[in-house]
């Protein structure tokens, strides 16, 4: 296989069995391995659409990584595409437009933005890949003011099952445009993508720590600054165990301790005021920003690493809500084996979807929960699992039962992000575009083909 990828393409191919196989397979998120047929990097759009012309041949499916943030099994014996080498990045300032090709980061996207006072829909990593970030929704720092990044694409060069390069938008492909902001890439081969910048304006940002101790007392204050914040402040709240690692300050290795992370824009900062009263506080970065220190306000780690997350949407943060999460999460003054349980700010603009919004629509749940935890091994997998599940079932009552989609872990399908109709339609979507089902997302919307499926699609007429 690897010479016959390699008489098609130009950019760099490995094999299952060669050497540097094991490398090039790797993602971001280390806690899944991927057992994928072969690896190519792609070097322009005419390699990705040599790639799936190849596939639809040799009746082999096709996965895309830019960064790998959330791999899944899904990708297993498929050719897997990454984008890192397609990295472009274009700024229209007057038409307040960029223009990424399907390798770029978060972080590349922001400093060529920034450079004409401009920011997109931004999440709280500068690492992470945009293209697979936005496809899913893309819940991020300005969610409250300007929705869910899906909504704000508006077009998209794409490389179909057939092998042919198009330009999806709302006039040319309405139902595949639909189903790509929002629905994941499980219908064509994203190469680049067009979506809305807004202006920055002045910016203030950073984090609050103290001791586990003040979670209580943080808590009721997250609650209260929430119930009054504008649409351009947001708040995150997060119980944190920092893991005794090199790369963590050396005061806080290996302790427990509560965050608020914020961001605010404009003179929106009045409800902030509740966790300045709030004493004992180890650590504030709060400052003036420009909108390349927003990736640096949650001090996420940027290497690669294991983890397992789960997301869950709560319909309220109550007195009880909180006092459940602190109980169950918090268990003997730690959130171990979690790294992290984090609350989220969502509503205001999330909650009025624009009337042409793609399958990400809105959300009307007004807090995000986010569980996540090292898995460095099986074990460790095991543990975050089960505690992950624990407090997920105690909070039930408090929850939708619907997750994002970005924040689907290995073993969700998009059955628990999509209403069944939704689900219905993102299906026959597929099935129109990629009837051989070439291509295959890290949640595909339908279950892979049988081999008396491909017959039957590889019978003459």
């Amino acid at each position: 296989m690897g010479d016959d990828l390699r008489r098609v393409v130009r950019g760099p191919v490995v094999a299952a069995g060669e050497d540097g196989f094991d490398a090039a397979r790797r993602a971001w998120n280390l806690a899944v391995e991927q057992r994928v047929s072969a690896v190519v990097e792609v070097a322009d759009t005419e390699d990705a659409a040599a790639v799936v012309r190849y596939a639809g041949r040799a009746g082999l499916a096709v996965s895309t990584r830019a960064t790998g943030h959330t791999p899944t099994a899904a990708a297993d014996g498929t050719v897997l595409v990454t984008t890192g080498a397609m990295n472009g990045v274009e700024i229209d300032p007057e038409a307040r437009l960029a223009r990424v090709q399907a390798g770029a980061r978060w972080g590349d996207v922001v400093t060529e933005s920034a450079r004409h006072g401009l920011v997109g829909a931004v999440g709280s990593s500068p690492v992470v890949g945009v293209t697979g970030y936005t496809l899913g929704g893309g819940v991020g720092w300005f969610a409250r003011s300007h929705g869910q990044a899906a909504n704000l694409v508006r077009a998209l060069d794409v490389v179909t099952g057939d092998g042919n390069r198009v330009r999806v938008n709302a006039d040319s492909e309405p139902e595949l445009f639909w189903a790509l902001r929002g629905g994941g890439g499980d219908y064509a081969l994203v190469t680049a993508l067009e979506f809305e910048l807004f202006d920055a304006g002045a910016l203030f940002g950073g984090r609050v720590l103290w001791p586990a101790e003040r979670a209580e007392a943080v808590m009721a204050a997250f609650r209260e600054a929430t119930a009054e914040a504008a649409e351009g402040l947001s708040i995150w709240l997060t119980l944190i165990q920092f893991p005794p690692f090199p790369t963590v300050p050396e005061f806080l290795r290996g302790q427990s301790m509560v965050a608020v992370d914020v961001l605010a824009q404009g003179d929106v900062t009045g409800p902030l005021r509740r966790f300045d009263e709030i004493p004992g506080a180890v650590l504030d970065t709060r400052r003036g920003l420009d909108p390349t220190g927003i990736g640096g306000i949650c001090m996420e780690p940027e290497d690669p690493s294991p983890a397992r997350v789960r997301g869950e949407l709560l319909t309220e943060f109550t007195t009880a809500v909180g006092d459940s999460l602190l109980a169950t999460a918090a268990r003997n003054g730690s959130v171990y084996p979690l790294a992290l349980v984090q609350v989220r700010h969502l509503g205001g603009a999330l909650t009025r979807p624009p009337a042409d919004a793609g399958v990400a629509g809105g959300i009307s749940e007004p807090y995000l929960l986010s569980l996540l935890g090292p898995a460095p091994s099986p074990q460790h997998a095991a543990a975050v699992l089960e505690r992950r599940a624990e407090i997920a079932t105690e909070l039930s009552i408090y929850t939708s039962g619907r997750k994002p989609f970005t924040y689907l872990d290995s073993g969700d399908t998009p059955a628990d992000a999509f209403a069944p109709a939704t689900l219905d339609r993102l299906r026959d979507i597929k099935r129109r575009n990629d009837p051989q089902e070439i291509f295959r997302s890290n949640f595909p919307v339908a279950e892979p083909l049988t081999e008396l499926d491909r017959a039957v699609l590889d019978a003459p007429a």
